[in-house]
């Protein structure tokens, strides 16, 4: 028993777990949206604009989340903007992602000292997380999951069909406007946890799992959320028995839970088809 729970001794462990946790949770939720609306693109593509921001952060002495925030909603808000202005919306996510992206790899090139932050950034460091960190992660969980709950109609009607909630009421450039800040918000605040290359991964892999398990919306996003939220604590967990990076651990348990998933599903389907009962005509 003492050899299981050896880890928890040490309080960065706890905390990694804590913050794993509920980035899981969130990215679980947050990710049946995403894959619903096929917007994998611009969560991509948003983790690789923040990291600009982060770059800026550091090299300006701000403060992380404040200035990779600012960045991040700044850069929803311009993908929105060109997307109203007859931009189609893959290349407005091109533009500006890229930009972002490549200002802050000129700025790695001239400030050198950065590299061990930027090696954070792209791959995580859940393992160096703060007690500040802790905080903020927290307070985003309960402020993105409140938001959920309280739009969830709204959101429902505008994930599944954009021309039926315009005539229902729903305002569906807000809720476009919205959407964007808060997965703008999930990625800055997850970002430590999983970094840029892997962060799309804990938003797609457990709701493309949610999806082959149920076909009903809410309790997609239960699935989801909790299959994040377990996915990440198992793979913080067995990180540090393997001596494997954190982020890597977890990505890489939920594809196998995904390919396990999928072979499920698969094997159900076909049983069921094989299995119908037999319609016999005695006439």
């Amino acid at each position: 028993m003492d050899f299981l729970l050896k880890p928890f001794q040490y309080e960065f462990f706890t905390r990694a777990i804590l913050v794993g946790v509920m980035s899981g949770l969130l990215c679980g939720v947050m990710g049946v949206y995403v894959t619903t609306r096929r917007m994998s693109y611009i969560a991509h593509g948003l983790s690789h604009a923040i990291l600009g921001g982060a770059v800026l952060t550091y090299v300006l002495g701000l403060n992380f989340y404040v200035g990779s925030g600012i960045w991040g909603f700044g850069a929803a808000l311009l993908i929105q903007y060109l997307t109203g202005r007859r931009v189609y919306s893959d290349a407005a996510i091109g533009i500006v992602t890229t930009a972002c992206f490549a200002l802050g790899v000129a700025v790695i090139s001239t400030y050198r000292k950065f590299s061990q932050n930027f090696e954070a950034a792209l791959f995580g460091n859940v393992l160096g997380v703060s007690p500040t960190d802790l905080w903020v992660v927290t307070i985003v969980t309960v402020m993105l999951l409140g938001l959920v709950f309280f739009f969830y109609r709204p959101l429902l009607f505008w994930c599944f069909d954009r021309e039926v909630a315009q005539v229902q009421g729903v305002p569906v450039v807000a809720m476009d406007t919205l959407f964007a800040l808060m997965l703008a918000t999930l990625l800055v605040v997850t970002l430590q946890v999983l970094g840029v290359t892997l962060i799309i991964s804990a938003v797609v892999i457990p709701a493309s799992i949610a999806r082959l398990l149920s076909n009903h919306f809410g309790f997609m996003m239960l699935i989801s959320g909790g299959l994040g939220a377990s996915i990440s604590f198992t793979g913080i967990y067995l990180s540090y028995y393997f001596d494997v990076a954190s982020g890597a651990s977890v990505v890489l348990l939920s594809t196998l839970v995904f390919a396990g998933a999928l072979v499920w599903t698969n094997y159900r389907r076909r049983a069921k088809r094989y299995d119908l009962p037999l319609h016999i005509d005695h006439s």
